[in-house]
C-alpha cells in the first residue's frame, strides 16, 4: 500500500485512511444524503480507494500523489453516488 501521499505543494505526508472517509463524508453531508447513506458512501468508497492504493504494492511505489487518490474517489462516487461527487466537484469550483 502507498505509505506516503505527495501534496500539491510538492510535501509528503503519511497515507492517512480517515482523511480519505472524512472528505467522503464531507462531500456526502453537502449533498444532503440521510447518515445511513452517508455511512454505507463513505464505506463503499473508501474500501476501494484503498484497495486501489493497495494495488500498488507490486511495485516499488510506495507515494501517490494526493491528485491521483481525489480522481479515484471521484470514479469511485461517479459510480456509488454521482450526487456526492457533484458535490465534491461544486466545492472544489468554489475554493
Amino acid at each position: 500500500m502507498a505509505t506516503q501521499v505527495i501534496k500539491k505543494d510538492g510535501s509528503k505526508q503519511p497515507f492517512d485512511v480517515e482523511k480519505i472517509k472524512r472528505a467522503i463524508e464531507g462531500a456526502a453531508r453537502e449533498a444532503g444524503l440521510p447518515e445511513e447513506r452517508i455511512s454505507q458512501v463513505v464505506r463503499e468508497v473508501s474500501e476501494a480507494v484503498i484497495s486501489q492504493t493497495g494495488a500498488r504494492d507490486d511495485s516499488s511505489e510506495k507515494e501517490i500523489a494526493s491528485s491521483e487518490i481525489k480522481a479515484m474517489i471521484l470514479n469511485e462516487l461517479d459510480r456509488v453516488d454521482p450526487s456526492v461527487s457533484a458535490a465534491w466537484r461544486t466545492y472544489e469550483a468554489s475554493k
